[in-house]
């Protein structure tokens, strides 16, 4: 069959993300025999018009709609993305007569919404690089789809069954992403190649969904497999690397075994994960990721109140988040600090302990960011929360606009004022708003003229005293 996938992410904040799951699903389906073209609408100036463009001239059977992010997960100014994708599936509607089918991270957070939002055909709900070629076969052959492992179709209430299989994860990146996408533009603007060595969480965090999307147990990629991905990007002048697991290390010993094998490899890679989990978090790990050629990592603290962390059910305490802070110190690896203020229980004096943590224990050379607000998700304990609380009030499938959870303790005017005050004294504090301002972009394209590479964050401090000292950026 012929096949146009299309990558509908137009999201350039806080850096662009290349579509790395779009090409691995392009590659799957051209690999199971399908004739496969990729749109990337990143740098589309009219994106209406690029899609029509391809379809008349690709006449595909099949168009496979790539969804990344239901909405822009910004408190302050939300822009629900989902109406971007339905304009998209009206495009197709309008100029072909293939079978529209919807794929992407999002499609595993809002499936049934997403499907009656664009009135696609089906909906590839779980491990797009399996699913789809086998929903394409089964298309091509002309066997019934309703019941396929994977697949959403219309007017079915329940969730789809997940594929059969579990262990070892199938592939954790495309061969040659440049087959696919324009990967010089991403690199310009400080984008890394994302890797994902495992799908799967087994944690209870209230607001997650990747447990809903990727199921609960983990299906690991061996780490030989991730270094022969990793080298196989640094032949092709790929050489910033993010592992984009929802938590890289954990489970712990697949994480040091990563590291260790890539410190062999010496495959000269810059590699980063803004996913760490402070409770896994040690010398020993923080030594192999040195040795690999970590130059950034994230460590998502949340909070640093033990009653808020309680709340948010992260399975750490706050002398865990210290404890983790001082091997940190102990090591030359640069480190984001992210927070995720006003979840249950949260009050001033909560957000007061984050703050005096982040003074105290974050290094002056580390970032600490800060998140004002949580999004709620459907299907979500913090879901049932916010109702109880009254602080939600949308049907659940009506979500896709978003609401943000702010403890009713606090308000969000209140929250904010908080943390904008300790980010003024704090150079190497950022606040959500610095990721919208309107020159962020051009500053991270003279930054990588000047051979600045990622992660950009290391360079917060720097960056914030020369928009403060230009008064672009007065926070």
């Amino acid at each position: 069959m012929r096949v146009l996938i299309v990558s509908s992410n137009r999201i350039r904040q806080p850096v662009m993300v290349l579509p790395s799951g779009a090409c691995l699903v392009a590659e799957a389906a051209e690999r199971a025999g399908h004739a496969v073209r990729l749109l990337d609408l990143m740098f589309e100036k009219w994106p209406h018009e690029a899609l029509r463009r391809a379809l008349v001239d690709w006449r595909p059977a099949v168009v496979g709609l790539s969804i990344r992010n239901i909405d822009t997960n910004d408190a302050r100014n939300p822009v629900v993305l989902a109406d971007e994708a339905a304009e998209l599936a009206q495009v197709v509607r309008r100029c072909s007569d293939a079978k529209l089918v919807l794929g992407g991270a999002a499609l595993g957070v809002m499936p049934h919404e997403l499907l009656r939002r664009t009135g696609a055909d089906y909906a590839v709900v779980f491990d797009g690089d399996v699913v789809f070629p086998q929903l394409l076969d089964s298309l091509a052959a002309g066997r019934e789809i309703r019941g396929l492992a994977g697949v959403l179709a219309p007017g079915d209430v329940a969730l789809p069954a997940r594929p059969a299989g579990g262990g070892e994860l199938a592939s954790c990146t495309p061969q040659e992403l440049s087959r696919w996408v324009q990967v010089r533009p991403y690199l310009s603007n400080m984008a890394a190649v994302g890797l994902q060595t495992k799908r799967g969480c087994p944690f209870e965090c209230i607001y997650c969904t990747y447990s809903m999307a990727e199921g609960h147990e983990y299906r690991l990629c061996p780490p030989e497999q991730v270094v022969a991905a990793v080298r196989r990007l640094a032949a092709q002048g790929l050489r910033d690397v993010e592992f984009v697991d929802n938590v890289f290390n954990s489970p712990y010993e697949h994480a040091l075994a990563i590291c260790r094998q890539l410190a062999v490899a010496r495959l000269g890679v810059r590699l980063q994960s803004l996913e760490l989990n402070p409770r896994f978090l040690d010398d020993e790990l923080l030594w192999a990721m040195e040795q690999a050629g970590f130059a950034g990592i994230g460590v998502t603290a949340e909070s640093a109140s033990d009653v808020v962390l309680a709340g948010l059910k992260k399975g750490y305490t706050a002398e865990q988040l210290r404890l983790a802070a001082g091997a940190v110190a102990r090591h030359a690896i640069s480190c984001v600090w992210i927070f995720m203020l006003g979840g249950p229980g949260e009050t001033p004096d909560t957000v007061q302990e984050t703050l005096e943590f982040a003074t105290r224990c974050i290094r002056p050379s580390d970032t600490a960011f800060f998140q004002t607000g949580i999004r709620i998700y459907p299907g979500t304990p913090l879901e049932q929360i916010a109702r109880a609380q009254g602080v939600l009030t949308a049907a659940g499938d009506d979500m896709l606009a978003p609401v943000f959870y702010i403890s009713p303790q606090m308000s969000l005017s209140g929250l904010k004022a908080q943390v904008n005050a300790a980010v003024r004294t704090h150079m190497n504090f950022v606040a959500v708003d610095a990721i919208g301002l309107p020159l962020f972009q051009t500053v991270l394209r003279a930054c990588y003229r000047l051979g600045v590479r990622p992660p950009v964050w290391r360079y917060t401090p720097g960056v914030r005293r020369l928009l403060k000292w230009t008064g672009l950026y007065g926070g």
